[in-house]
């Protein structure tokens, strides 16, 4: 029997004004639920804060549900009028965000933050590349 160690740990910093959660290790179906959970339950917990920094710095691997996690909290951060902001972004993160055409969903055409007001519907549309990938 093979025990997999816990890939993602998560170091999260409550300020007056900011949740910032810094990831360490990898983002996929073991622990993509933990990232959302966090966020969720911190949220939920007091009145919301006018940013959400996720810390990407030190992200391992990202899989498919690793994303879903993402689009997840920026429907959260969105129901809740906070401006998600994923910092300090690997280069594999930047590639799977242009591949995927999600960057502007998430961070917003500028790509440094969405202003996130409250919405009734997540009017979420995932389009994919517009040209084809110099490594494909």
């Amino acid at each position: 029997m093979t025990t997999h160690p816990d890939h993602l740990q998560l170091t999260t910093t409550d300020s007056r004004d900011s949740i910032l959660v810094e990831i360490r290790g990898d983002l996929d179906y073991i622990g993509a639920d933990r990232l959302v959970d966090e966020v969720s339950g911190r949220l939920s917990k007091r009145a919301a804060p006018s940013e959400l920094r996720l810390r990407c710095a030190h992200l391992g691997t990202i899989d498919s549900m690793g994303l879903s996690a993402l689009l997840m909290i920026h429907r959260l951060t969105t129901a809740a009028g906070v401006r998600l902001h994923l910092d300090d972004r690997p280069a594999k993160l930047e590639r799977l965000l242009d591949l995927t055409g999600i960057r502007s969903h998430l961070m917003g055409p500028g790509g440094e933050g969405a202003a996130n007001p409250p919405a009734p519907h997540d009017n979420a549309v995932s389009a994919g590349p517009t040209a084809p990938d110099a490594n494909t």
